[in-house]
């Protein structure tokens, strides 16, 4: 206990004092470029009279132009600039179109000329698709002892940026452990003013094991090999609603059909909340998110904010409504060290029999570091994560093939130390299912790597209290 305790203190100093540090490093950076940019001494600001761009073979100008802090014509303050270009260089960079980004200043008298050259990344990506289904790779290296049946294979063809507007083709054909087919298209930004967009997806996906039940804080699984265990059947449709580049609203409305074979009902009559093998539904979400970071897979500066309302059903069988939010934080202490703070919180209602809804810990982003082998059920929790990062190593490595845009891929290292709290309440839970309706505590140290293409991979040795310690890999955004 003493372990995460002290991490968690020493973390709440940090976030108390991090302006004091912050500070000073922006005012360093701002004094450099009032020193470099000067007026006629008649005003203190410049009038951005051009923007140019340079190098988007595909993608259109407007897109990029919306994701700029000004625009042409616009004033700024000779003490902002420094400011209004890092910014925008972050949100280009989040927009996941380009492998980087460099905006060129160029100063006549009072006005201001920003020359924006981009390399694009790679858009078509016809792919061999390899993924372990298990929740993680500790769990299928040492609990599926590398099972290659618990592997999902195929073709997963993913076609970016079509049209230019930051659009998205994805056609999934996968076998193995899930048969599945995915067919999906985002458009963005599909109006005049780049604000409005939609999706449209359909999946059909059938497997032959399933999680039926949570047995000793794990989840427990039936399989039959001469049949599918359970399908699932379903159409999407989303709207999304883009006011400025740090906000994105999004309703989605969908029809779902699934089916669970006999056995399952007869081990656990309690799967779907009708308590039958089959399970319809109609089910819509609102969704909100923040972004106001450098960057968004792995932020080192900056605030991100998620938050969902999901009502499911229209009749008493069906109905549930969930309300889940996610925050991450993260702030810069020294040079090259930066302390990140993440928050989530769940809750469900009505309180649910059905085991589809109780799932929680283990899931999806609900992950404590050093908890990877077990699930915990709940009704409502809450998780406070909080880590302090040391880069290390930060360099390129040169393309071994040829490109213009690829030229060198980066790499950066840092070390880490991290402590996790966490609560998850479910009434009536089973007496094996110990982690339920307690506090949890994990802590541990570790590396990450990252490097292009929004690529985080996590070397952690965790331990947790239950009192197992062990070497945990990850590979996963933050975002």
């Amino acid at each position: 206990m003493k372990h995460w305790c002290i991490f968690f203190l020493m973390g709440l100093f940090l976030c108390v004092h991090a302006q004091a540090l912050i500070n000073p490093l922006k005012d360093s950076i701002n004094s450099k470029w009032e020193s470099t940019y000067k007026t006629d001494g008649s005003t203190d600001s410049v009038i951005i009279q051009k923007i140019t761009v340079q190098g988007n073979k595909r993608t259109k100008p407007q897109i990029i132009l919306r994701e700029l802090a000004f625009h042409r014509g616009d004033p700024i303050a000779v003490k902002d600039i420094s400011a209004e270009l890092k910014l925008s260089k972050q949100q280009l960079m989040n927009t996941s179109l380009f492998v980087d980004v460099e905006l060129l200043p160029i100063q006549i008298n009072n006005t201001l000329e920003i020359q924006i050259n981009v390399k694009e990344r790679w858009y078509l990506f016809p792919l061999l698709y390899f993924k372990l289904v298990d929740r993680n790779f500790n769990q299928w290296w040492v609990e599926q002892h590398r099972s290659l049946d618990r592997v999902n294979y195929g073709i997963k063809f993913i076609q970016n940026n079509i049209t230019g507007r930051n659009d998205n083709l994805d056609v999934w054909l996968i076998t193995g452990y899930t048969k599945q087919i995915t067919l999906r298209y985002d458009l963005p930004f599909a109006d005049r003013k780049l604000k409005s967009g939609f999706n449209i997806g359909f999946i059909y996906a059938g497997q032959k094991e399933l999680n039926y039940a949570t047995g000793d804080n794990k989840q427990l699984f039936f399989r039959k090999d001469d049949a599918f265990v359970r399908t699932q059947t379903r159409f999407d449709f989303t709207y999304s609603y883009r006011p400025d580049v740090r906000q994105r609203h999004t309703f989605r409305i969908s029809y779902n059909k699934e089916h669970i074979a006999d056995t399952v009902l007869k081990i656990n009559p309690n799967y779907f909340t009708n308590q039958g093998t089959d399970f319809k539904y109609i089910d819509f979400n609102y969704g909100f998110r923040y972004y106001h970071a450098d960057n968004n897979a792995y932020p080192k500066d900056g605030f991100l904010f998620q938050g969902n309302i999901y009502k499911r059903g229209l009749d008493h069988e069906t109905n549930l409504w969930m309300a889940n939010a996610r925050a991450v934080f993260a702030f810069p202490v020294a040079k090259k060290s930066f302390m990140h703070f993440e928050a989530m919180a769940q809750v469900k209602s009505p309180p649910s029999n059905g085991y589809i809804d109780q799932k929680m810990f283990g899931y999806s982003n609900f992950q404590m570091r050093g908890l990877e082998y077990n699930v915990v059920d709940g009704m409502a929790g809450i998780m406070l994560k909080s880590s302090i990062h040391r880069e290390i190593l930060h360099f390129d490595v040169k393309n071994p093939f040829k490109s213009k845009t690829h030229d060198l891929i980066p790499f950066r290292i840092y070390l880490k130390a991290y402590t996790d709290l966490g609560y998850a309440n479910l009434p009536h839970a089973s007496p094996s299912n110990t982690l339920n309706n307690t506090l949890l505590h994990t802590w541990g140290f570790g590396m990450d790597i990252v490097s292009i293409y929004d690529f985080v991979f996590k070397i952690e040795y965790s331990f947790n209290q239950l009192g197992k310690q062990g070497l945990y890999l990850q590979s996963r955004n933050d975002f």
